[in-house]
């Protein structure tokens, strides 16, 4: 998982513009994250005078956009027509990068886009168990709370990356790869969903191997790879074994062992963050309150 920023690229009048054709000068956040399977960005213009945006066909997959206010208006140009769309908080566009794109932005946006290749579409399809996806189905300003909804819980990845787990951004982005292909994977047939739980053993070795890496820095994929399953399989497994997903599941045993830390040691806050994952003692004050309700200085007064 990497913070870079996306292509970018220089138009004939020498407008240099992200792997989208937004021009860069008028992109007042234009944050991103790098990921095995989707690369994810947050964009956001405030001003009303905007650009016309063009892309020109690629192999670079597919992008889904996520509205994340009211009020985008933006004028597609099609081969022989052009239509116009309103863009509700919590909709999205879903757009084959393989085709010409060109249209008016006519008022300001905030986006957040995930670029996903057809590669990693279909990879997402067989851990779903699913056959026959290898694309997704065009929407345009159609309103779907279920994406928004995981979407936004990356927001504080993209604006604290140094404090992002990289167990949850891939569990996160394999949690979408999955809806996607689930909702918008045209004919891919599923098979019969069944109720599944790890082996004793499986469980032993997923939890080992998830404590010995408390900043999270584990992929999903490893500790699926150890156990031979699949991603999909594997984070529906523990979360049927465990009650919760891998990263809720180490993030209640980090606290855990901060709470222990906190009521036996006069350790500083800042050694307890460390030695609980956490990036520095202003992120565990924050994840602790959020978690607990206080902050661990008030929680050790009254312990």
């Amino acid at each position: 998982m990497a913070q870079v920023p996306d292509r970018m690229s220089g138009s004939p009048a020498g407008k240099v513009t992200d792997g989208f054709g937004c021009s860069l000068a008028q992109l007042s956040v234009n944050q991103s994250l790098i990921t095995s399977d989707i690369a994810i960005f947050h964009k956001t213009t405030n001003g009303t005078r905007l650009d016309q945006v063009k892309t020109p066909a690629s192999d670079r997959g597919f992008v889904l956009g996520v509205s994340a206010v009211a009020g985008h208006t933006r004028r597609v140009f099609h081969q022989h027509h052009v239509t116009t769309h309103d863009f509700a908080e919590n909709a999205i566009y879903i757009r084959d990068l393989a085709e010409n794109y060109k249209a008016d932005l006519n008022t300001p946006f905030d986006f957040l886009l995930f670029e996903i290749s057809q590669p990693s579409l279909v990879k997402f399809a067989d851990e779903a168990e699913l056959t026959g996806v290898t694309s997704l189905s065009a929407e345009t300003a159609s309103k779907d709370i279920v994406l928004a909804n995981l979407a936004r819980a990356l927001m504080p990845a993209l604006e604290r990356p140094e404090e992002a787990s990289a167990l949850f951004v891939e569990q996160m982005t394999t949690a979408i790869g999955t809806y996607l292909v689930q909702r918008y994977g045209g004919q891919g047939k599923s098979a019969p969903l069944r109720i599944r739980t790890l082996s004793r053993s499986h469980e032993d070795l997923a939890k080992s191997m998830l404590l010995d890496n408390l900043e999270g820095d584990i992929s999903i994929a490893q500790v699926a790879q150890a156990c031979n399953l699949s991603r999909g399989y594997f984070i529906r497994a523990f979360r049927e074994t465990t009650g919760m997903t891998p990263y809720q599941w180490l993030l209640s045993e980090r606290i855990n062992r901060a709470r222990g830390l906190l009521r036996t040691s006069n350790a500083p806050l800042a050694d307890i963050a460390i030695a609980c994952g956490f990036a520095d003692q202003s992120h565990f004050t924050r994840v602790f309150s959020t978690v607990v309700g206080t902050t661990p200085g008030h929680w050790r007064r009254n312990s």
